[in-house]
């Protein structure tokens, strides 16, 4: 009943302006579970390629973890990481690599338990982020070179 008095509520408050519209609600992009295992098997296809045992997670724009692979061989350290390097990237929407750059410059705010070195990367579809994949097992610039193999197949 409540929810039908402020529908009409609304609408009262429109209705009879000139020039008033009801504003369009904005396309909102999600990262969906088959996008999510497209990046994550695109990017453990790098991994694999290069013989990397390492822990790879893929998390939507809030930051809650869609899908997590954690490789024979990858130590569960990575997993912690991996995960941390996602969280910076949904915190900032930059690569991780890049944050640290910015904070040692001093144009970014310190996100609590940020990584301030490579291996998170957004993703993008068009402009819009949507998500986040954090690799971690390898030196900083290989855990990158496989997220942006996984961020690189959504479009």
């Amino acid at each position: 009943m409540m929810r039908f008095v402020l529908t009409l509520a609304a609408v009262a408050l429109t209705v009879g302006v000139p020039g008033a519209q009801t504003p369009a609600a904005p396309a909102v992009q999600a990262l969906t579970y088959e996008m999510a295992l497209q990046a994550i098997d695109a990017a453990e296809a790098e991994a694999r390629k290069n013989n990397w045992n390492v822990t790879i997670v893929v998390t939507d724009a809030a930051g809650v973890p869609v899908v997590l692979r954690r490789l024979t061989g990858a130590s569960p350290r990575s997993y912690d990481i991996a995960t941390r390097k996602a969280a910076t990237v949904v915190a900032t929407k930059l690569a991780t690599s890049a944050y640290g750059e910015q904070l040692k410059a001093g144009t970014v705010k310190e996100v609590p338990a940020g990584i301030t070195f490579a291996g998170g990367v957004p993703i993008l579809r068009g402009t819009e982020f949507i998500g986040a994949v954090g690799t971690s097992g390898v030196r900083a610039t290989e855990d990158e070179q496989i997220s942006k193999a996984g961020a690189s197949v959504i479009k």
